[in-house]
């Protein structure tokens, strides 16, 4: 699954202030998966080695499957990177570039741009080592040990005269791979933009050498380096707000017909919201709930999860997802690059219990299933249910932290296939078991995954430090901005 993203400015009738467009192409590259188990298995497996290998690494991992890619150029080249609310450095792959242990990592039919930067053919400039954000790129390393790092003399140093030399090199870890790369600095665009949208000395990594990530990444969390941030610079209006609205795809391409939307900056519409789900509204009515401040990883968008209701119990979430400790261990992170919500192996199991306790007497549990795609519960649909599918499972709820209730609808957290060895329908709970471990070695305790925000405009709200969720007609509100 891939999101090809192209960005343009646009100011519709009905819209007060100006924002960005980006819209989202979905895409499944089935050349990648001959059955539906496979698809699951693979994104199940993906899910829980990043979710296992983050708490030990700088950001949250990207692996393919879960992508969003952004198209965009730097000087007179235009690229294509993922893009990762996960982490918060922009690094772009420069020729000549290797990447080791890359075979399969992506389907280059999902990437509109996947070439290398060539830097002959940019007015592009290495960035000082006495700057800000080569200090930030170095986790707040003082610029005076960076610059001597970059053997500036010693008297330049202490005049601040190191402006000719370049800051060293980095090393950045993601989940399932790394690169070293410089920190360089040139001319962003947005290609289709009308008017066009540039950002000026725009800072970025430009990598020689990946391990494991054939494609750069514009990371949009918190950091000062992220995308978002260097927005913000140019326009704090656009760059502190932006939400996504993702189209419901049940790992089925043909099901999404038009682009999902990424929005940077605010909307404000001036007419009643018909792109909400409930009709009645007047105005769109989002769920926010407050960021949770993490001391350790300051770019993640950390959210406490109070409770999860299932059917009519509402089963309380351990202290660890609810907040941050001093630590920075705990609390949920919201994230746009991995696709199942992870929780606790205690609270998982008791959601899981009480799932199948209000189901299991209606169901046959399909254990073959589970072992093939590594989900669980999974069943077989009844075979006079010909009208009402599944008409027996109980709601899914999550309570966060503000008093902010977000309700799934079924094809949310319930994913139904055809089964082709046993020729009947078969269901499975889309929640993975983020394991025992992961609350032992620290980081986060739990993750949002982005196949549980379908169907939703999730709103990264910076200036109010909060993040907001409401239940949207994505495809509709596509068409409206577009």
């Amino acid at each position: 699954m891939a999101y090809i993203l192209l960005l343009f400015l646009f100011f519709p009738f009905n819209f007060i202030n100006a924002a960005v467009l980006l819209p989202l192409s979905h895409s499944i590259s089935a050349a990648q998966f001959n059955a539906t188990h496979h698809i699951l298995k693979s994104t199940a497996a993906r899910s829980a080695a990043r979710f296992h290998r983050y708490t030990r690494r700088v950001s949250l991992p990207l692996s393919p499957g879960t992508d969003y890619t952004l198209s965009f150029s730097i000087g007179e080249q235009t690229i294509s990177l993922y893009m990762d609310t996960g982490s918060d450095v922009v690094w772009i792959p420069c020729h000549p570039f290797r990447c080791v242990l890359c075979d399969g990592k992506y389907s280059p039919a999902t990437v509109s741009h996947p070439d290398p930067l060539n830097l002959t053919q940019s007015n592009i400039s290495r960035t000082p080592c006495k700057s800000p954000a080569c200090s930030a790129v170095h986790s707040s390393t003082p610029s005076s040990d960076l610059c001597a790092i970059a053997k500036c003399p010693i008297d330049a140093i202490e005049m601040g005269e190191c402006d000719k030399f370049p800051c060293p090199s980095f090393y950045y870890a993601y989940g399932d791979g790394s690169l070293i790369a410089n920190l360089y600095q040139e001319t962003l665009s947005i290609p289709m933009s009308a008017p066009g949208l540039k950002l000026h000395n725009f800072t970025f990594g430009c990598a020689h050498s990946a391990l494991g990530e054939p494609i750069g990444v514009a990371g949009f969390g918190r950091g000062v380096l992220s995308l978002p941030a260097q927005v913000a610079q140019l326009s704090p209006d656009i760059g502190n707000y932006f939400s996504y609205c993702l189209i419901s795809h049940s790992f089925n391409e043909a099901r999404v017909r038009q682009p999902s939307p990424l929005i940077l900056g605010q909307i404000q519409r001036n007419k009643k919201d018909e792109f909400s789900v409930n009709e009645e509204e007047e105005v769109v009515l989002y769920s926010y709930t407050p960021l949770l401040e993490n001391p350790k990883h300051s770019y993640f968008y950390c959210v406490g999860l109070e409770a999860m209701t299932v059917g009519n119990r509402r089963i309380r979430a351990p202290v660890s997802l609810q907040r941050v400790d001093r630590k920075g261990n705990g609390g949920m992170v919201v994230d746009s690059g991995t696709t199942l919500t992870m929780l606790p192996t205690k609270f998982y199991q008791s959601i899981l219990g009480e799932f199948d306790c209000q189901i299991g007497a209606d169901y046959t549990r399909a254990t073959a299933v589970e072992e093939r795609t590594g989900l669980r519960p999974c069943y077989y649909a009844k075979r006079d249910e010909k009208e009402k599918l599944w008409r027996r499972l109980p709601k899914l709820a999550l309570h966060f932290g503000g008093n902010s209730t977000v309700v799934m609808p079924r094809r949310n957290y319930f994913h139904d296939f055809v089964d082709t060895d046993a020729r009947r329908r078969v269901g499975c709970l889309m929640l993975m078991d983020g394991g025992a471990a992961a609350a032992e070695e620290g980081g986060p305790a739990g993750l949002f995954g982005n196949y549980q925000q379908q169907g939703f405009e999730v709103v990264y709200d910076l200036e109010q430090k909060r993040v907001g969720f409401a239940r949207r007609k994505c495809a509709s509100l596509w068409k409206a901005l577009s």
